[in-house]
């Protein structure tokens, strides 16, 4: 069956040369498999096919774009929804990430058009952008998660609560944009400040040291556990995560088998905790006793044909187009049954 399938990209988060990264890729594996694609970036609207090509050739930079890039860009994002573009395509391929594209903003507005869209409903959305929502769902579930504190909090608290070191970041931010590892109270201050320059809420998180683990869900699958490999005593940050070469990344991880289905499941409780649907990734650190600690998980993850998703899936025998195609009709299904 073919399919007209528009492709969001771009958005005027943080995130948006990796949405762009993620959409251009995203296009071309679902015109290889023979559906009519529209490649439609947020802020501008239909590309061309210069202008595909010239995103298709670009690479997303080790650092995100500046707040006053992004500002400019925010004015043509607004009418999007309501333009002809979307008119009559069979599904939205949301390659978003971050801000409206990720927070259910964007849901809310498909919801309102009746339009089918990939990745979960305006609510999933907007709880796994919200990470002191998220933890506190994933302690109702009963998954491990390192403890938090909401900024401001008193010195003597953060010291007995979470100690040193500990992790400063936006409450709504992905791609660990604004994030700091603070491993000494004279530093705090200056970090949440970072951060609050990303998010007007700013959590407070226990550093756990450990090996760094990823699992992808598709449907009611868990698929491959794999690992970023990492000091560990680091972070895979935004630069760590874009940048060639910057870490090794394994699939299907080196670990036992009862730890890989211990994180399966707790990808998909996590998953169903914060009622999404389509797919999504969920993070984790396994520290030195062997315990499971999950980080956050990712609504709408990357997307590129070497995401941490993708490879997930790939490990699991589901080709990068199989993958974009299998979304969309997932989608397109979802849509059908309400």
């Amino acid at each position: 069956m073919k399919l007209k399938i528009a492709v969001l990209l771009g958005g005027t988060s943080e995130e948006r040369e990796v949405s762009i990264a993620s959409g251009v890729q995203v296009v071309k594996a679902l015109r290889s498999v023979g559906h009519e694609v529209l490649a439609i970036e947020t802020s501008r609207g239909l590309l061309t096919v210069e202008d595909e090509r010239r995103l298709l050739s670009s690479q997303v930079d080790a650092i995100p774009p500046t707040s006053d890039a992004l500002a400019v860009l925010r004015a043509g994002e607004a009418n999007l929804i309501r333009s002809a573009t979307l008119a009559d395509v069979d599904v939205v391929f949301l390659a978003l990430h971050g801000g409206t594209g990720e927070d259910g903003t964007v849901q809310a507005m498909l919801d309102m058009a009746g339009m089918a869209y990939t990745g979960s409903g305006h609510l999933g959305s907007a709880i796994a952008m919200d990470k002191d929502m998220s933890k506190r769902l994933f302690v109702a579930a009963g998954i491990a998660t390192p403890r938090w504190l909401m900024a401001p909090a008193r010195h003597e608290d953060v010291a007995r609560e979470l100690g040193y070191p500990l992790v400063v970041k936006p409450n709504r931010q992905g791609s660990t944009v604004g994030l700091s590892v603070v491993r000494s109270p004279d530093a705090l201050e200056a970090a949440v400040l970072h951060a609050s320059s990303f998010d007007s809420e700013v959590m407070l998180e226990q550093f756990i040291a450990g090996r760094e683990l990823t699992v992808g869900v598709l449907g009611d699958r868990a698929l491959t556990v794999g690992e970023i490999v990492i000091e560990p005593e680091a972070v895979f940050d935004y630069r760590a995560k874009y940048q060639p070469g910057a870490v090794r990344e394994e699939f299907p991880a080196d670990l036992p088998a009862s730890v890989v289905a211990a994180a399966q499941d707790a990808a998909l409780r996590a998953h169903r905790a914060l009622k999404l649907d389509g797919y999504s990734r969920a993070d984790f650190r396994l520290d030195s006793d062997g315990r499971l600690w999950c980080l956050e998980v990712n609504s709408l993850p990357g997307m590129t044909a070497t995401s941490l998703l993708p490879q997930s899936a790939a490990a699991s025998g589901i080709a990068f187009s199989a993958l974009c195609e299998q979304i969309c009709l997932a989608a397109i299904e979802r849509h059908r049954s309400k």
